[in-house]
């Protein structure tokens, strides 16, 4: 039984759904593997522009599933040590993939998203949360550190260092009000969370797939920037790949003469 469920809700949009509502779509290795391997699925499908990431049920990713993780592959013949390595390998490839996919990823935060799940729904581009939503690094509270999966890195970045620093070793939680007035989510919405995902997915359609790629790649390039002036010449190469190499601005300007949508063929 497969604990991941691809869908597509609308032209262009691929709805990716963790289907473990039992659980609290909590993360064994039996859902994140799959999990892992329908995101690059999906990033090397040209049909899908833009990515949904939901939980089934109550719940976005509950975290750590404390009861049944389920078994890492390829582990015959290791010790403990080694197994332990190669779980968080397994847990960070996860991660990864969703920071390299092709597509802008939008995390349709459902529910509490805690520990892993937290760090799972920061992976994401743009968040976009229910009133019901909640994050919390829980790592703390389980007498380990609340440090993982790369939250350590990108929560600073998403909402200072001191609203991080704060969050992360208190372990409280950070309901839906708070995380919109923070930056940690775009928006907070009523029954029409996933309506609104597939909206906002549609308008990023609406432009040329190089520019959104490329955007999107700019965004998580600035994270690692060396310097301000070393990420503008970044950008600056970025924006004339696509002026140079296609027609998109020459179409945007004669559209908007046309007081029409514009047309990228790219």
């Amino acid at each position: 039984m497969s604990f991941v469920r691809v869908e597509r809700p609308r032209d262009g949009v691929a709805l990716v759904t963790l289907d473990r509502p039992e659980r609290m779509n909590a993360m064994a290795f039996d859902l994140m593997i799959p999990l892992r391997d329908a995101l690059r699925e999906v990033s090397a499908d040209n049909e899908v522009r833009v990515v949904v990431l939901t939980g089934a049920g109550t719940a976005f990713c509950s975290g750590a599933d404390l009861e049944d993780p389920g078994r890492v592959p390829g582990i015959d013949g290791l010790t403990l040590p080694t197994i332990a390595l190669r779980s968080m390998e397994l847990l960070d490839e996860v991660i990864s993939t969703v920071r390299r996919m092709h597509q802008p990823v939008i995390a349709a935060v459902n529910g509490p998203a805690i520990g892993g799940g937290f760090c799972l729904a920061l992976a994401c581009d743009i968040r976009i949360a229910s009133a019901s939503a909640y994050f919390r690094a829980a790592g703390i509270s389980n007498g380990l550190t609340a440090s993982e999966l790369g939250i350590s890195y990108l929560l600073p970045r998403a909402i200072g260092a001191a609203r991080a620093a704060e969050i992360m070793l208190t372990g409280r939680d950070v309901d839906a009000a708070e995380a919109e007035r923070i930056g940690l989510v775009a928006r907070v919405v009523g029954d029409d969370l996933l309506a609104t995902c597939y909206d906002t997915a549609e308008r990023i359609i609406g432009f040329s797939r190089p520019g959104v790629e490329l955007t999107k790649r700019m965004l998580t390039a600035s994270l690692d920037a060396a310097s301000f002036s070393a990420h503008m010449d970044h950008e600056g190469i970025a924006q004339l790949f696509v002026r140079l190499t296609t027609r998109n601005f020459e179409e945007a300007v004669t559209a908007r003469k046309e007081k029409r949508q514009p047309r990228f063929r790219d």
